[in-house]
């Protein structure tokens, strides 16, 4: 349950993939709503699928964005998570680390595309809640619509090759499955 201030996050791999949700996100953390959290093993799980859907971009220039968003936000990355992932029984066992993950750094959250590999009667016991990037992007909108709208308006200026105009944001965003970007940045 969500009941600290700023909220602890760990954001799932699949959606740091997508740079649209991921700089939402970010931009949504930059501005002290929420505390991102994340690990290597997430970062080189985003990566690794980006790359194999992208053969046009390289490791090195990915890194590069793992290094600027370490910059940005240096208490993101969670260390010493690992003996409790064999401990952990989901229903993909490649999602364990996450929620280990989420375990260790105490998280509010996890915020995923893949809700049905967290179930409840698996992370109950944690106090740990799952969001879709939509849920979670509502759910901020509830407690500080002004804050979400200013991250939206600070990724919008911050897209220059190419820009984009503010309803190609939101097309993009819900084309992404962030459906309520339709209702809260018109």
């Amino acid at each position: 349950m969500i009941h600290s201030s700023p909220f602890i996050v760990v954001l799932d791999a699949n959606v740091i993939y997508p740079a649209p949700i991921r700089d939402l996100l970010l931009n949504l953390a930059d501005l002290e709503i929420f505390s991102p959290k994340w690990s290597e093993i997430i970062q080189e799980e985003w990566m690794r699928n980006l790359l194999k859907n992208r053969p046009d971009l390289s490791k090195s220039k990915l890194m590069r964005t793992v290094q600027l968003m370490n910059k940005a936000f240096p208490d993101a990355e969670v260390h010493g998570f690992e003996e409790l992932i064999d401990q952990l029984n989901l229903p993909d066992s490649d999602d364990r680390h996450v929620l280990a993950a989420a375990i260790h750094c105490e998280a509010d959250a996890i915020i995923t595309f893949n809700q049905k590999d967290f179930p409840e009667d698996k992370i109950q016991t944690f106090d740990i809640d799952i969001y879709t990037p939509d849920q979670f992007l509502q759910l901020l909108y509830q407690l500080n619509p002004e804050t979400v709208l200013q991250a939206f308006q600070n990724q919008l200026a911050s897209l220059k090759n190419p820009p984009k105009t503010q309803m190609e944001l939101i097309e993009t965003l819900v084309n992404c499955g962030v459906e309520s970007a339709k209702v809260f940045f018109k």
